[in-house]
């Protein structure tokens, strides 16, 4: 008796400490060890992944990055994943950014993955930078890029880069890229895609990719990349493991840890109803 009541002291009375101590191990393991967690690819990924593939070194991709650090886990694995697929066909690239501090995510990544292709910058690659302004920077890059971007993150004059000379408007880019954490997929889509005819593909969080899918089953975008999993199923198409099957196993792991503190927590709450009520039994007698 004395040791079931021990132990119903102690799952209820479980320090919070303890839980987040559990937590943070359950997480750190996947990570530090590299543990990468088999994924599904589901069809709207592999339609993104299937656009990329048959571009071709004469194609220009734009990507825009959209999304700020609390973002970052979910989206800044697409964004390697993409780069690391666009640059093995030798496809290029020009990033920009509408959220300030989307800026030196983006940088960080793309510079990344260029270095380990021997990208050169201004001929495979080149960053224009943050400009305010969104919708009217959008549909003015439809007639001239140059009106709003013409430096890059650098303030070098673009016309001084090989790829820039005769790349002017959307005509000129065969794909954008929105990596986005707010509402400027909904603008990529609205403001380039219906008026420009631009192909398009977007990267959302995972909370974002519900109310995203009406643009892939009408057509207007030709990929979605929806939160961890999806940069999860996009590294597994391209064979280079990264951040988003390592962090898939991680939030497994977790999910697996709090299900079993539920249960645990359940428990206790029965035992302990059990014990009122056999006290309140007694006492009558």
């Amino acid at each position: 008796m004395e040791n079931k009541k021990d132990f119903l002291d102690w799952i209820t009375s479980i320090d919070r400490k303890f839980i987040f101590a559990i937590i943070a191990i359950v997480v750190l393991i996947p990570i530090l060890l590299g543990i990468q967690e088999e994924v599904q690819i589901s069809p709207s990924v592999n339609s993104a992944y299937r656009t990329i593939e048959n571009l071709d070194s004469n194609d220009v991709v734009l990507i825009s990055i959209d999304y700020d650090p609390a973002s970052m886990p979910e989206l800044q694995p697409m964004l390697k994943a993409m780069l690391r697929h666009a640059f093995r066909k030798d496809v290029k690239v020009i990033m920009m950014c509408f959220w300030p501090l989307g800026l030196p995510i983006g940088t960080q990544g793309l510079e990344q993955v260029a270095a380990e292709y021997s990208k050169a910058y201004g001929k495979d690659y080149v960053n224009i930078g943050y400009r305010p302004g969104d919708r009217a920077v959008m549909v003015e890059m439809g007639r001239e890029i140059r009106h709003f971007f013409r430096t890059d993150v650098s303030d070098v004059p673009l016309d001084s880069f090989p790829l820039m000379k005769d790349i002017h408007n959307y005509n000129d880019i065969s794909l954008v890229v929105g990596l986005e954490a707010g509402i400027y997929g909904d603008y990529w889509v609205q403001y380039v895609g219906s008026r420009y005819n631009q192909r398009i593909i977007l990267g959302v969080t995972g909370v974002m990719a519900t109310q995203t899918y009406p643009y892939l089953q009408s057509g207007q975008i030709e990929g979605l990349i929806g939160g961890l999993k999806g940069a999860a199923e996009y590294e597994t198409l391209i064979g280079t493991p990264g951040f988003g099957l390592t962090g898939m196993a991680a939030q497994s792991w977790a999910h697996v840890a709090i299900v079993v503190f539920i249960i645990i927590g359940n428990i206790g709450y029965f035992l302990t109803r059990r014990r009122e009520k056999r006290f309140r039994v007694e006492g009558r007698r």
